[in-house]
């Protein structure tokens, strides 16, 4: 099964992440299938790879809460269910 997670990357108490397609029998700095996004806690920047995101979640993926809720503020789910508005709740 294929996660869509945070791989924690930066230096010591400047931590930045990878959003990554992964499977889940990885460990979170393991190997991933493809980087589809960015995420900045400290600046609040995000960069997302909508279409290959799409593409994970039209396959199946799973994603992690916190990876979700980025989805959710980026309204990445409108675009893969636009006649849906329940999904992006």
């Amino acid at each position: 099964m294929v996660k869509l997670r945070l791989k924690r990357c930066g230096r010591k108490q400047r931590a930045v992440y990878r959003i990554v397609a992964i499977d889940v029998r990885c460990r979170r700095e393991g190997r991933d299938l493809r980087k589809v996004g960015f995420y900045d806690p400290i600046k609040n920047q995000t960069y997302l790879n909508v279409p290959a995101i799409l593409y994970f979640l039209e396959k199946g993926a799973q994603p992690t809460g916190t990876v979700k809720d980025i989805l959710r503020k980026a309204e990445v789910f409108k675009e893969l269910h636009p006649n849906q508005p329940h999904l992006s709740k």
